[in-house]
């Protein structure tokens, strides 16, 4: 990835993110943590739009992405951009996965898995917290 594809980065102390967010939405972004299934909106959620980190609004995910996995979180077979986020190992709770997080402010979003539809056979499972939707406008 060329310099100029980057993201710029986003850097706040932790005082200024506790500000800034819930305390729910500094669970999960800040401090890796994950909502139970099915209990945000944005996992049902079926209007067109971009879906940006809650964070910095870098965008993320579009909506065309976006797929009923069953599985309680907003997933996605794709990002907007090859630049949009970032993968780390994640080897916590006694398995490996590969964790995803917004290349701009490294906020924890979720995990990406290789069971998705095709095209892409990816499932970019997220935390709706970590998610701000923005509607397209018609």
């Amino acid at each position: 990835m060329s310099t100029k594809d980057r993201q710029p980065k986003v850097r706040k102390s932790d005082a200024e993110w506790r500000e800034q967010l819930t305390a729910e939405q500094y669970h999960i972004t800040r401090l890796h943590g994950t909502e139970p299934p099915f209990s945000h909106p944005y996992n049902a959620t079926k209007k067109d739009g971009t879906f940006n980190c809650v964070c910095c609004g870098a965008p993320l995910f579009g909506s065309a992405d976006k797929f009923d996995s069953g599985s309680g979180w907003p997933s996605f077979t794709a990002p907007v951009s090859g630049n949009a986020l970032s993968e780390h190992e994640d080897r916590k709770l006694f398995m490996k996965r590969t964790e995803v997080r917004c290349a701009a402010c490294d906020s924890h979003l979720g995990h990406v898995f290789p069971d998705g539809p095709e095209p892409t056979g990816l499932r970019y499972c997220i935390n709706g917290l970590a998610l701000k939707h923005e509607t397209d406008e018609t």
